[in-house]
Formats: structure tokens, sequence, C-alpha cells
């Protein structure tokens, strides 16, 4: 396809659409091809909050979406002051995901195209995070961590890919997280990673023996969220033991669990194996720059654990803030308009989502460094 033309001499704008999990999330940006400028215009964004102890079902997130969609675009549309008119194109995330919400965003998004006649873009959600992040925070070429609830992958540019260096042997770090916030009953509102966050900086008077999983250039976390769950266990133990002999009624020696020990033991833990692999890809291609993107890249502790390294390195960390770590429309319209702007498009009949969409299938055609 050639590359699209501005009619109109302004900025090109795009709308993206986001469900893969349990955010659903409009944004609209611009690019302007005269100055090389990206605005923000609109990114809004509405949770899927489950009750304490529970996860997200995809029957009930994708039924989130499909109630939500229509008002969120609407309020995108009036916070960005476009008309659909001005749009040029329909950015969604053609995965990877949780497949009902997926299909419940597509479908959507597929809508829109068709009653505003804008071309759709589908949209690698892990390639979202990290254009998004590139842009904000001006890392030019950095080894990338991409750590959320459903993908744990250290990732570097090469030859118009984003290679994948090491990634998760089983559960990401951040449905660790989230499952073991279900084990301590901990609320999901707004995230139970960020909860759980929240308790860890409480505890540190006991750091817990977890497992510590580092494979190559790979982790795997479901070894720990398994002690970490008889941990819990033995924590509910103690509590009823006290509770009924009250204190003093501990073996001699035996460490009083807390759940901010807890917490605090399972961050430092799967961050420092996080870091341990990062650090490796980054003696491997020669970068000092580490950009962190994901929804768990919020979190505080990751992010210094990660500066200390690469301050020993003589490099720096790079990180987003919740509005564009986390889930976001804005991240798509972002990736899917530069896209756009090399003659890609998704024709209708083509217009899937996918639960399975890996980070290195996208070619990268606007980079050429």
């Amino acid at each position: 396809m050639t590359k699209p033309t501005n009619t109109g001499g302004g900025p090109l704008i795009a709308l993206g659409c986001e469900g893969s999990a349990n955010k659903l999330g409009i944004g609209i940006i611009s690019h302007d091809p005269t100055t090389g400028k990206t605005a923000v215009l609109a990114n809004i964004r509405h949770t899927f909050v489950s009750p304490p102890g529970t996860g997200f079902l995809p029957k009930d997130t994708a039924k989130h979406h499909r109630t939500f969609f229509a008002r969120i675009a609407l309020a995108a549309l009036r916070a960005a002051k476009v008309t659909p008119s001005q749009l040029a194109c329909i950015c969604y995330t053609k995965g990877p995901g949780m497949g009902a919400p997926l299909q419940s965003v597509a479908v959507a998004a597929r809508t829109l195209s068709l009653l505003w006649d804008r071309p759709l873009v589908g949209v690698n959600h892990c390639v979202g995070h990290i254009e998004m992040g590139r842009e904000i925070t001006g890392a030019t070429n950095p080894v990338v961590l991409y750590v959320s609830g459903g993908n744990t992958q250290v990732i570097a540019y090469a030859e118009q890919r984003y290679r994948i260096f090491g990634e998760t042997l089983d559960i990401a770090v951040g449905n660790c997280l989230d499952r073991f916030a279900r084990t301590l009953a901990i609320s999901n509102d707004p995230a139970p990673g960020y909860n759980i966050e929240l308790l860890a900086r409480k505890g540190g008077a006991v750091l817990l023996d977890l497992p510590y999983a580092v494979k190559g250039m790979d982790c795997s976390f479901s070894g720990i969220l398994g002690a970490a769950d008889i941990l819990a266990a033995q924590m509910r133990a103690q509590d009823k033991i006290l509770e009924t002999e009250g204190p003093g009624a501990l073996k001699e020696g035996e460490t009083r669990i807390t759940p901010e020990d807890l917490c605090f033991s399972l961050q430092e833990t799967v961050y420092a194996m996080l870091v341990e692999i990062t650090e490796r890809a980054m003696a491997h291609v020669g970068s000092a720059q580490v950009l962190i993107v994901g929804g768990v890249g919020c979190n505080e502790r990751l992010q210094a654990m990660m500066g200390s390294m690469a301050a020993e390195r003589g490099g720096s960390v790079y990180a987003t803030d919740e509005r564009f770590c986390i889930d976001n429309g804005i991240m798509i319209a972002h990736a899917g308009l530069l896209a756009y702007e090399t003659g890609f498009v998704t024709p209708l009949a083509e217009s899937t989502c996918t639960q399975r969409f890996r980070t290195d299938e996208m070619l990268i055609k606007w980079r050429d460094d």
C-alpha cells in the first residue's frame, strides 16, 4: 500500500481502542508530519474491578467492555475536541490478551470503522506499550523490560523487529502478584499489584525465603507463587494460635509472618530476578538504557532496583506513570498511527483478534535504525 497523504495539511489523528484485559481504554493522538511532534488529545480509561479474593473472568470483562465502549469513545472525542471525520484511522488491539474482551473491542472498532468510513489498523498490544514508552520518555534504543499481568519479556530492537531475549516460562510476573493478592484477599481497587506494593512498603522486617528461579535469560514465577501461598497458610495458622492462646504461643525461634512481610518478600524476590535478566540483556546488546513498560512498570520498588543496577553500569532507567504504563487506548492509537503512516491498514475481512500475538511477529517498518 502507498503511504497515506495528509490532504488537509494538518496533523494525522488516530483513535485507539484497547481492551485486552480488564481495562477498557480509548485514546486519541495526533502526529504532525511537518514538525514531527506528537500530541495526546484524549486518554480515557474505565476498569472492571472484581471483588477482593477473585480475579476477572473473560465473560464478565467482555460484558463490561461492551457496556462502556460507546460512552468512553464519546468521552474521548469530546475531550480531544475532534469529530470522526477528522480521524485518519481507527486502531484496535489485535492481541495478545483475553479472548472475549479482545473480541468485544475488535467488534466495536470494526463498527466505528464502518460507521465513520475510516480504515482499521490492528495493533500488537506489546508493541503499543513499547512505542508509547519510547515516545513519552525519549528513550532512544533501550533494552525493554515489559512486565504486566499477562506478559513478562526482556526485549531489544534489531532489524525492524523487537527481539525477545528472555521471558517467563509459565505465568507473568503481574499474574503472580495478582494471584497472591487473591490469596490474601487484598482489594482489586485500583489494582491488586498496587495494593501489594503499599503493603510491601510497610514490611521489610523479615525477608522470607522464597524460590529464586532464573534459568538463563528466562524466569519462572509459578513456584514462587506456590511457596508464598504456603507461607500465607502458615501465617493464618499462626494467627489462630495467637488468637486462642495469646502472645508468646509461637515456638521459640519461629518467625512471625505478617501480610506486609509476605508482600515485601515476594516483591524483592521477583524483581531481583527481573533485574538480573535485564542486566544480562544490556551486557549482550551493549545498551546503557532500560525502558520499563507494562502495568507492573508503575511499581516504584522495581524502578528503584532497576535504577541501582543501571547506575552501576553508567546507564539510566526510563519509565512512565500510570497514565501510560497501565493498559490504555493512547498506546494503541500511537503504535497504530506509526504503522498507518508507513501505508499499513487492516482489511475489514482480516480484522480479527488473537490471544497469541508475539512481540517479535510485528514488522517495525517505521524504524530503520
